[in-house]
């Protein structure tokens, strides 16, 4: 409060006192307040309710020293006052509760505004009457304690001007979790729950919902910011997020009411909370349903979740809307008495007479034929109430038992063993405030419904709720449909309960639950990707990548599917690794081991035809001893594929690369020693050459020998140093799987069992290609040359088709190698000769062999 504000309150309540110490009348700054209701009593409680919603002009001449009257009545606020009139009424009838003692009231309209409400409370504190004697100015306020107020922002003023005085206040309506700071409000209690456990109620329901796109709209006040404040920090570190926060002005500028529904129908999201007091939420649905907005989900707090006078104007508008209200519980007796409305009845006092006539339509109307003036009420119809709409009743019930309670245990006291100093026990006539409030802290007591009251270290009761639902009824009115309760005292787990069956949605959902998101929850298989610039809750779906899966809907993250398994296509689940090589089952293994041994058969052949016509001089002019071994080296590099072909294993690894790289050496070494006996040969038949010398048997095969055991020598190295060995790769799009390849071990040493194969295989093409036209009628380095040419063709091109492979076709394509290579061996050198052999055998005649 500002401290103008502040000197002027306290100038107001320390006046009499210096005025009356000087033993002169005091006159009360404060003007009195015409609506009100009073009741003579040993104690006088006060209240303060909003029975007007619409305060008087304002006397800007400052002469008049009486309000006018206060405008527009709301029934259910009225009902508050009669709740407290009827309680007092109770209280005094019980022979068990003050049965001693008679309380009596002061209840006064504060018009809903701020300014009438303090201007109640100071006359409600300081007296009734304008003139004070100055024997009565030091005396104990004449009401030590106030029920009410009902609205947040004025219970705050209140509590900050009262409480400096130790004045106790029992609010029935005033929720705002700012006024449980103990430290700034020691005095303020209250019998409805704080709005924290509101937050916490209307947060667990978008949760259970799954309402992650959420409006909230709340009015220009304590109430309404705190409100908005706490459901954020209730819902902070989820995924749920407000798609808009708006404010109510409190002069109701419909330019602004209207840009705010403009924003609430333009938005995505379907729910929308509306934190504001029923004045404040009735200028904004006025204009929801003036522009016939039908397709939302409204959440109401305890503000307005019962505000039955909507139905007169919301029409379909509002159907379906989820109310927090404050528990409701009906009390015997008090829904006849609060509609005894009948022209037997009519009030005498003058707040009573100005809701019926503004109410009920009730005035006095002269007869014209007796001249007497009679009662008449044209709306006595006005006067049902729902059950929904005991909430705010019984919490006045239950506050004014609180302070009857309190009294009961201040009668109570047992002199020297009171809790004030020296063991005193509370002073009754009169009561002062300070000590009635060190009783309503502690005070604990039943209601006669059966329900336990107290209040916390905070002045709070339990946070207890029931949910409401907004339903026409069989006759085609609006009713409030309880579907569940909240209660904190059950625990984190059952404190909630909804009967979900029971809901009628809003928005023309009917029975089933409304969807409010800004993103469609991601399907199984993708995650969450929230969109740039944008909150959490708005978020594209990515599919997660090969070896990734989700498994539930709305993801974060993909999980990593564990070592030998891998993500299924549609990336939902983890699947066994398909372990695949190069297998005898396989299309492909099939056919290579079959023409693995089919050349190794077609070789064995060609080795039979030679060794039965070895005395032929085809067979014999081709050192024979040269072509049988030539021919079982390639029959040992055909039956080599078949070491490359199955699962691998230390073993097979080691022979198929060790076995690969001798057998072709020797084959090899075989050509190479035919080429160059060729061309010795025929140099030698020039006059003067002795060079057959030199390439005899013994020296070939000792040729053959060296180069095989150069081979041997590397091979042997590469496997003791690094041989190759069985290893796996994971990978693939189209399957899944585990390739089991061998690899080389190192890489140096494979190099050099290739190259030193490329080495022989291009020495024997030059010695071959040199030797091609020497006069021979059967020149067989022509032959070497063409299988020389060949073998290098399909050796160049397998490095990059080797390295370029995938998986099992790295195998395939060294295979494929090995076969071709081996074939154009076997077909360029051996299959012209076979031809005379077994076709031609008229040509297979040493003469033949030396004609040019």
């Amino acid at each position: 409060m500002a401290l103008d504000a502040w000197l002027w309150v306290l100038g107001l309540l320390a006046w009499p006192v210096w005025v009356c110490s000087l033993r002169m009348p005091c006159t009360l700054q404060s003007r009195s307040t015409t609506g009100k209701l009073y009741k003579e009593g040993d104690v006088i409680l006060g209240g303060l309710f909003p029975v007007h919603w619409e305060a008087p002009a304002p006397d800007l001449t400052f002469t008049q020293r009486k309000e006018g009257l206060c405008k527009s009545v709301k029934m259910l606020s009225y009902r508050w006052l009669q709740t407290m009139i009827f309680t007092v009424r109770e209280i005094n009838q019980d022979p068990n509760l003050l049965p001693n003692l008679t309380l009596g009231y002061l209840a006064v309209d504060t018009c809903l505004i701020e300014g009438s409400t303090l201007n109640a409370a100071l006359s409600l504190v300081t007296g009734q009457d304008e003139v004070v004697s100055g024997e009565e100015c030091t005396r104990a306020p004449t009401v030590p304690v106030i029920i009410g107020d009902a609205r947040s922002a004025t219970s705050i003023v209140l509590a900050d001007t009262l409480g400096v005085f130790g004045i106790p206040m029992v609010s029935y309506y005033a929720s705002c979790a700012c006024l449980s700071d103990r430290k700034r409000f020691p005095t303020f209690m209250r019998t409805i729950p704080s709005n924290a456990f509101q937050a916490k109620v209307i947060a667990r329901l978008l949760r259970l919902m799954g309402w992650s796109w959420v409006g909230v709209i709340y009015g220009d006040d304590a109430y309404g910011e705190s409100s908005a404040q706490l459901l954020m920090n209730e819902v902070k570190g989820s995924d749920m997020c407000m798609a808009y926060m708006e404010i109510i002005p409190k002069s109701h500028t419909l330019s602004k009411i209207r840009q705010i529904v403009e924003g609430v129908q333009s938005s995505k999201a379907q729910v929308v909370v509306i934190f504001a007091i029923t004045a404040d939420a009735e200028a904004l649905l006025r204009e929801v349903v003036r522009r016939n907005v039908t397709d939302k989900q409204w959440i109401a707090p305890t503000a307005w979740s019962t505000a039955g006078y909507y139905a007169a104007w919301s029409g379909i508008s509002l159907v379906g809307t989820i109310g927090i209200a404050i528990r409701s519980v009906e009390v015997k007796g008090l829904s006849s008495y609060v509609t005894n409305v009948s022209t037997g009845n009519y009030p005498t006092e003058e707040l009573h007479q100005n809701v019926w006539e503004e109410a009920f339509g009730c005035k006095f109307v002269t007869d014209s034929l007796s001249g007497l003036s009679k009662l008449q009420c044209t709306n006595l119809g006005n006067v049902k109430v729902q059950a929904a709409e005991f909430d705010g009743m019984y919490a006045v019930y239950k506050a004014v038992y609180a302070v009857a309670h309190a009294i009961q245990d201040m009668l109570n006291c047992e002199p020297g063993k009171g809790p004030f100093k020296n063991g005193e026990c509370p002073e009754i006539k009169p009561i002062i405030p300070e000590q009635l409030l060190h009783y309503l802290k502690a005070v604990r007591f039943t209601t006669t419904t059966g329900e336990f009251v107290y209040f916390d270290n905070n002045g709070d009761p339990t946070g207890s709720y029931d949910i409401v639902n907004w339903q026409i009824g069989p006759d085609g009115k609006m009713e409030f449909v309880n579907v569940g309760n909240f209660d904190s005292s059950r625990g984190p787990d059952k404190d909630l309960q909804l009967n979900i069956k029971n809901v009628v949605w809003g928005g023309g959902w009917g029975n089933k639950v409304p969807v409010s998101v800004c993103s469609e929850s991601c399907p199984l298989g993708t995650r969450k990707a929230v969109q740039k610039g944008k909150p959490i809750c708005c978020f594209d779906c990515i599919p997660c990548a090969a070896g990734e899966i989700s498994n539930t809907s709305g993801s974060t993250e993909c999980m990593k599917c564990p070592q030998r398994f891998w993500s299924n296509t549609d990336r939902t689940e983890c699947v066994p690794m398909i372990v695949e090589f190069l297998s005898y089952e396989d299309d492909m293994g099939i056919i290579l081991a079959a023409l693995s041994v089919a050349g190794a058969a077609l070789t064995g052949t060609v080795l039979t035809a030679f060794f039965r016509h070895r005395d032929t001089p085809l067979v014999r002019a081709n050192n024979s001893e040269l072509s049988f071994l030539l021919l079982l080296s390639l029959k040992l590099c055909f039956l080599c594929a078949l070491a490359f072909i199955g699962r691998p294993a230390p073993w097979s690894c080691m022979l198929r690369h060790t076995l690969f790289g001798i057998s072709f050496v020797v084959c090899l070494a075989c050509v190479l020693s035919k080429t160059v006996v060729v061309l010795v040969a025929f140099r030698a038949t020039l006059p003067g050459s002795n060079l057959m010398k030199y390439f005899g048997p013994l020296q070939q095969r000792a040729g053959i020998f060296f180069c095989t055991m150069v081979q041997v020598g590397i091979c042997v190295l590469w496997l003791a140093l690094a041989p190759p060995l069985p290893t796996e790769t994971a990978g693939g799009e189209l399957g899944a799987r585990v390739v089991l390849l061998c690899a080389v071990g190192s890489v140096v040493g494979f190099s050099l069992v290739l190259g030193y194969i490329g080495l022989l295989a291009a020495i024997c093409f030059l010695l071959a290609f040199f030797a091609r036209k020497l006069p021979d009628n059967f020149n067989e380095a022509k032959f070497i040359t063409f299988s020389m040419l060949i073998f290098c063709a399909v050796w160049i091109t397998f490095v990059p088709a080797y390295v370029s492979s995938p998986g099992r076709y790295t195998v395939a394509v060294e295979v494929f190698a090995i076969l071709a290579s081996s074939y154009g061996l076997l077909l360029c050198i051996f299959a012209p000769k076979c031809y005379i052999i077994l076709l031609r055998p008229e040509r297979n005649t040493k003469k033949n062999m030396m004609a040019k």
